[in-house]
């Protein structure tokens, strides 16, 4: 019962204590990282609330150029599918397409398809390079954004000239029309383009950037202006907000992974974090040099170290491997005092005939003691040691 206790006792298992103790510099780590990923979503979510949409009065919203379109008789409708936009083309028609790069390539062949040659107006807000080549043909979008944001119009186009400066800095365009306005210059590239028809009574204008539609920056510089010239040349304006959630036009041009449907900052803050891992066990894993051997701070007694590793072989069951230890040290020891190598002790051929020869044919099985099978439980490998014991005894007795 007492060694059973001292063995309970001196297990190399950690508490619930230790554990914690271990564990609660990481736990925490993970709650702060929880916790700022959860307040920034909640941050953008109030910021991104309502965004371009002219229902809405938060900042983001467009509320206030509607109120100016409508006191000037124009009249805004919000559509949220592509079939409610599609079936708008007319000529006494604008159309603001919001947030053009949430359209699959289908729907916005589509689109282009149902504007081109009815003579209406169709306003691209922000449109990058996933969309812009569709929706407005022969226009490319530099993958590099305006440094400034607000510019001047440096064009003949009459709106942009009445308007002066403005907020267009965004997205910058490059095209091959040679009919088509070039307005607010970023690094000698438009974030303002108009792209008459062929039958010059529609047009496509490539917006940079939404600031002029904004409710909390249509007061500032011309922002009014502009917006109001780009979306009352026509008596009705269809203000489209696609939507992940719209199926029109669905085909299998259409279909999306689950990784098309990640923001790309999300792909590259993953490959950020591998990149800091295997950096992190790269750092863990250094080797400055060879190993320096230092003098230990407290002496340790043998009989201690052997009572461990000897714990730590009953833990495990492992009899095998302590008949072996038992067995292989009490041949390098016997060696020597027959006249073996000691080299040679752990050969029976050269050490049993020996052994034999010292011990004036003794009639153990020496053969079956110091090379024999492992013991089948814990009483033999007790018995075992003690032969042994007894044996290098006999063998040192003069």
């Amino acid at each position: 019962m007492t060694t059973e206790a001292t063995l309970t006792s001196t297990s190399a298992s950690p508490t619930a204590r230790q554990v914690w103790t271990r564990a609660r510099g990481i736990a925490l780590a993970l709650v702060v990282l929880l916790a700022g990923a959860v307040a920034i979503a909640v941050v953008r979510s109030d910021a991104r609330h309502g965004e371009l949409d002219p229902r809405s009065a938060d900042p983001g919203g467009s509320r206030a150029i509607a109120e100016l379109l409508a006191d000037r008789g124009v009249d805004t409708r919000v559509v949220t599918t592509l079939d409610e936009a599609a079936t708008a083309a007319g000529p006494d028609t604008t159309l603001l397409v919001a947030a053009p790069d949430l359209l699959t390539p289908a729907q916005q062949t589509r689109l282009h398809k149902a504007f081109a040659g009815s003579g209406s107006r169709t306003v691209l807000v922000a449109s990058g390079s996933a969309s812009v080549e569709r929706l407005a043909p022969g226009v490319t979008a530099d993958p590099a954004t305006s440094l400034d944001s607000t510019l001047a119009p440096d064009c003949a186009l009459p709106a942009a000239r009445r308007a002066g400066t403005a907020d267009t800095g965004g997205v910058r365009y490059t095209t091959t029309h040679l009919g088509a306005d070039a307005c607010y210059p970023s690094e000698r590239l438009a974030t303002l383009l108009r792209l008459p028809d062929e039958k010059g009574n529609g047009d496509t204008i490539a917006l940079g950037a939404p600031d002029t539609l904004l409710n909390d920056r249509l007061d500032e510089q011309g922002n009014a202006s502009l917006a109001l010239q780009l979306l009352g040349s026509r008596p009705h304006l269809v203000w489209y907000l696609p939507s992940l959630s719209d199926t029109s036009a669905t085909g299998t041009d259409d279909e999306r992974s689950f990784f098309d449907l990640l923001p790309s900052g999300w792909l590259w803050g993953t490959l950020q974090l591998f990149v800091a891992a295997a950096l992190a066990a790269l750092w863990r894993a250094r080797r400055l040099g060879p190993l320096v051997p230092e003098r230990l701070p407290v002496a340790i007694r043998a009989s201690e170290t052997a009572e461990g590793r000897a714990r730590l072989y009953r833990k495990t069951d492992a009899r095998d491997r302590a008949a072996d230890a038992l067995r292989s040290t009490t041949r390098t020891r016997l060696a020597p005092l027959v006249g073996v190598p000691v080299t040679q002790a752990h050969t029976p051929e050269a050490l049993l005939p020996a052994l034999s020869a010292h011990l004036h044919g003794a009639g153990q099985d020496q053969h079956a003691l110091l090379f024999g099978p492992p013991p089948s439980d814990d009483a033999a490998l007790i018995a075992l040691a003690d032969r042994l014991d007894a044996l290098e005894r006999e063998v040192r007795r003069p």
